[in-house]
């Protein structure tokens, strides 16, 4: 029952929360796991990381006495403090981009009934007493549907607290928590504080902005691959110009990706390949690889074949198939394009081949 007397709800509240914490641990890896199902589900958004905590009873009493006690002994209304501690379990989504939050906003929404949200980055700009720039945050519950099903009979009166942030916007939380006293904090102090949260913010809408102009840059390289490729064991109709501008990622991608339409080139693995392409033929232009591709991959998609016959768990991706292309459009210039185990086995298959 409700009463006024502090110690006894604090006590009621400890007891409550040690029954109470096998089932909450249990239901925050439910909603860890549901919440990353739906996010990345959607493939919109890229995810940095996805992690839960169950609030400890200290923090709890720590959070009902400075928010509300006060304000509850003054009205003189007596009262219980678990009602009021709506994030005992707490969810938090870490994004690549700040564009990012509103759109898992947006999934969850459409997965979960939203009790409330705080938008904390409107309430930091909103005051100069804050030095935060926290993100977006959402108290949640599973909706009808998700509550009627019995492996969510265990959590399904549980709220939970989901906060989105970026992980620019993540690292400026931990750090900011760890500047003491802040009431107090001296002026000249605050404004550095303050310079210093600018730069965070400065550094999340640059990330998002050479990200955009990056994917940019990809839409607008020139497109050298207009003739589709060769069928294996035809040739070429037409040779590519070989002028054109030098070999990049981006050229490069367009080239790779009309070749392999179903392959994902991971863009570390694209610039550590283009420099290796770039020192065995310096100068190499995006018109060019394109030409000595569509002139060997035919040949090279045989021996693909070939090689995964005799080795059913041997691998040969697409950067495979370029290498062995561009080896045997010059043997002599890339030759370090493959191992000796490899060269060797290809150029035995190689003279197996009547006309190659």
């Amino acid at each position: 029952m409700p009463s006024h007397d502090f110690e006894l709800e604090e006590l009621q509240f400890r007891a409550f929360h040690a029954q109470q914490l096998p089932l909450l641990h249990q239901a925050c890896e439910t909603f860890v796991a549901m919440i990353t199902t739906v996010v990345t589900a959607s493939g919109r958004v890229e995810l940095a990381k996805v992690e839960g905590r169950v609030k400890d009873a200290d923090e709890c009493i720590r959070k009902f006495t400075r928010k509300y006690r006060p304000a509850l002994e003054e009205a003189n209304v007596p009262y219980e403090i678990a009602p009021y501690i709506t994030d005992l379990i707490g969810v938090r989504v870490v994004c690549l981009y700040e564009d990012e939050l509103e759109k898992v906003a947006a999934l969850v929404r459409s997965h979960f009934d939203v009790i409330d949200v705080t938008d904390k980055v409107a309430a930091v700009e909103g005051t100069e007493a804050s030095f935060g720039y926290k993100g977006l945050h959402l108290d949640l519950r599973l909706n009808a549907a998700q509550r009627a099903l019995p492996e969510y009979a265990a959590c399904a009166d549980l709220p939970f607290e989901l906060q989105v942030r970026t992980i620019i916007q993540d690292s400026w939380s931990v750090l900011d928590h760890k500047i003491k006293y802040k009431k107090s904090i001296p002026g000249q102090l605050k404004r550095r504080i303050n310079v210093l949260s600018a730069l965070f913010e400065l550094a999340d809408r640059e990330f998002r902005q050479i990200r955009d102009a990056t994917a940019a840059e990809l839409l607008e390289a020139p497109d050298e691959t207009a003739e589709t490729a060769p069928e294996a064991g035809q040739p070429a109709t037409e040779k590519a110009p070989t002028t054109g501008s030098e070999l990049n990622a981006f050229t490069f991608l367009k080239i790779a990706t009309h070749f392999f339409k179903d392959f994902e080139f991971e863009p570390y693995k694209v610039d550590s390949f283009v420099d290796d392409i770039q020192k065995w033929s310096p100068g190499m232009t995006r018109s060019r690889l394109n030409s000595l591709l569509r002139e060997t991959i035919g040949v090279v998609k045989r021996y693909k074949q070939h090689f995964e016959e005799q080795n059913p768990h041997g691998s040969f991706n697409p950067y495979t198939v370029i290498r062995h292309c561009l080896y045997l459009s010059n043997k002599v210039v890339f030759r370090p394009a493959l191992r000796n185990v490899a060269r060797e086995a290809f150029e035995t298959w190689l003279q197996e081949q009547p006309g190659t």
